[in-house]
């Protein structure tokens, strides 16, 4: 562990934790938003909307997520002589991947709702509008929620590609320290990736428990 004590080598790591959580925070918020709206436009939406939502959704899924954060990354310098930060790099692309997930996970909730509900409700003379926003919504959020934090766990745990265009974040930090003493400390990379490990453990373990506690108590609410 007495590498851990060095030059402030835990701070660091700290530092580099605070990064990877301001990637994935920033990134889940606007998922979120851009999501949700999307998602609303996916189901009930044009068929030209459909279609473009569609067309996004599968840009998104079929090429890789290093290879976005490439493109964003460099692409933009390159083609247009705009220089960005790693990190606000990052945050485009994660942004982009979380909004497509969750444009589908609400669009699948949306659509989940039973059509005797829907049907029902227009016989007593509610508008499409009402519907939407009085039934499916507040029905679908239910279900929504336990899946928006099982994305962010995901998205949590992806962030360790954007070590590979630059971005100074946890495993980035792990890997500086790692090369500064791995001549001095042979045991350096096992004990530096095993506390990298913890930190991300212990996060993504508490979001997958919560969840499942949401999923469980929302089903007895419905059930």
């Amino acid at each position: 562990m007495g590498v851990l004590l060095e030059l402030d080598n835990l701070k660091r790591l700290l530092e580099g934790f605070e990064t990877t959580l301001l990637i994935a925070l920033s990134s889940a918020v606007i998922s979120i938003v851009v999501g949700i709206l999307l998602g609303g436009l996916m189901a009930f939406g044009s068929k030209i909307m459909v279609l473009a939502c569609r067309v996004y959704l599968e840009n998104i899924r079929i090429i890789p997520l290093l290879a976005w954060l490439f493109i964003v990354y460099f692409g933009l310098a390159s083609w247009f002589d705009l220089h960005i930060s790693a990190v606000l790099a990052s945050v485009i692309v994660f942004s982009l991947w979380g909004g497509a997930e969750m444009m589908d996970l609400t669009r699948g909730v949306l659509t989940s709702v039973s059509k005797h509900q829907v049907e029902s409700a227009l016989a007593l003379g509610m508008d499409s509008k009402r519907v939407i926003f009085n039934i499916i919504f507040p029905q679908s959020f239910l279900s929504l929620l336990p899946s928006s934090l099982n994305l962010f766990t995901r998205m949590i745990k992806t962030t360790a590609l954007v070590s590979l265009i630059g971005a100074i974040d946890l495993l980035k930090v792990g890997q500086q320290i790692i090369e500064l003493n791995l001549l001095r400390m042979p045991n350096a990379s096992f004990v530096v990736y095993g506390v990298i490990l913890m930190f991300y453990f212990s996060l993504c373990y508490s979001l997958s428990l919560y969840s499942s506690y949401l999923e469980k108590k929302f089903q007895h609410i419905r059930g």
